[in-house]
């Protein structure tokens, strides 16, 4: 598709991003075209990935629990691994086309523009915009994405590029996740548009008279017919190019701010109730039962995990002290003795994205084995919170 402006031209290539016709097409395009930029659907940390496809070998996963981004690596990984199995049906690696592009654009000195948004922000804001269900469902798709053994052809895979197929999919997306959808794709749609357009203004501006600046812009499929309307409405003056709303990750509301203290509330209150109807003997005996529920299922969650012994006592003492104060995840604490006793090596580094595709190699790996620890000790003590609640109303009537 070209876009004709009055001092710039955009033309953009849709491709599937495990397409040997879509790599084909892009060094095609940019010997064709000769465009003054290459625009990618990339960011810095996925071309470094690219280029360097032996960074995992450095991953400190006790910092990404200390910074509260376990979920996003996990799902970060069964992501990749989905990539990863598809482009394997059809022996390309995931995202060659753009690795194409950019090796293109350097063999014929044309600038690089790197146009997406970094994937850790997008996957933040995708777990931070929906609700509760909808985090249900998100990690629904992401484990059955990363166990499915469904396998694809190359015909099926260039079908995708296809309006129709696209138009379906994100339809279905919509219906299914609306929140997703609005941040995978909508989102995007804007913040690739609002960079590609930035990409086609040089250093210092368009001088007068000058030619029309020609950038190639190589998207996934889907992404442009989104990105076409932003670019006009950008050409017309009728959208602001900033994309700060779209890159911040929102903060908790209102509700969420006041919903993690619900519970600690009410355990305050039920035993206090306990105390006024029974004295410092069935009070005690409610918090005892309390810390019994919430750490024991903590603990039995972080052993069917895999966890090492160490880290079960953590998640059992950590749960209930996670509960009220909730800075303090149980499910960081878990992981990081996990990690601690059971040091992951640099095989289990090498393995990370294959082993992330089945059960087995979660098990086997130690540094995934860490991530199955934060999440289920958190899952657990959650759970023995909402178990322990009506068992201590019930305490008050026997």
């Amino acid at each position: 598709m070209k876009l004709n402006f009055d001092d710039r031209q955009i033309i953009m290539v849709g491709t599937a991003h495990i397409s040997e016709a879509s790599i084909r097409e892009v060094r095609e395009n940019i010997a064709a075209e000769k465009p003054d930029c290459v625009a990618v659907e990339l960011d810095e940390q996925r071309l470094e990935s690219m280029k360097n496809p032996g960074a995992w070998k450095t991953l400190d996963i006790g910092k990404v629990l200390r910074e509260k981004k376990g979920l996003v690596l996990l799902a970060n990984l069964m992501l990749a691994s989905f990539q990863r199995r598809m482009g394997s049906d059809v022996g390309i690696k995931p995202g060659a086309e753009m690795e194409a592009a950019v090796n293109a654009a350097e063999e014929a000195a044309i600038p690089v523009a790197l146009v997406d948004r970094p994937i850790q922000v997008t996957l933040r804001r995708a777990w931070a915009m929906n609700s509760l269900w909808g985090k249900c469902k998100l990690l629904g798709i992401l484990f059955s994405s990363a166990f499915s053994r469904e396998t694809v052809s190359a015909q099926e895979i260039e079908e995708l590029k296809r309006g129709n197929a696209m138009d379906a999919m994100m339809t279905e997306l919509a219906a299914y996740l609306p929140a997703v959808k609005q941040v995978l794709i909508d989102e995007r749609d804007f913040f690739l548009a609002s960079r590609i357009w930035q990409a086609s203004v040089p250093p210092g501006g368009v001088p007068p008279a000058a030619p029309q600046r020609r950038v190639l812009a190589v998207l996934g499929a889907g992404h442009v017919p989104g990105v076409a309307a932003h670019l006009n409405l950008f050409a017309a003056g009728a959208e602001s190019l900033d994309t700060a709303a779209v890159e911040a990750v929102p903060p908790p509301s209102i509700a969420g701010k006041i919903a993690a203290f619900v519970i600690p509330v009410i355990i305050a209150a039920l035993v206090a109730a306990g105390f006024a109807a029974g004295g410092a003997g069935l009070s005690g005996q409610m918090l005892l039962r309390w810390f019994l529920w919430n750490g024991s299922l903590a603990a039995a969650a972080t052993v069917v995990a895999g966890g090492h012994i160490l880290a079960a006592l953590t998640a059992f003492v950590m749960a209930p002290v996670g509960t009220l104060s909730p800075v303090l995840s149980v499910g960081i604490f878990a992981g990081i003795v996990q990690g601690w006793v059971k040091k992951p090596t640099v095989e289990d580094m090498e393995r990370l994205q294959e082993d992330v595709g089945s059960l087995r190699g979660i098990y086997r790996n130690r540094v995934l084995r860490v991530l199955l620890v934060f999440l289920f000790s958190s899952l657990g003590g959650a759970v023995g919170n909402f178990i322990a609640v009506p068992t201590l109303v019930g305490s008050l009537f026997p």
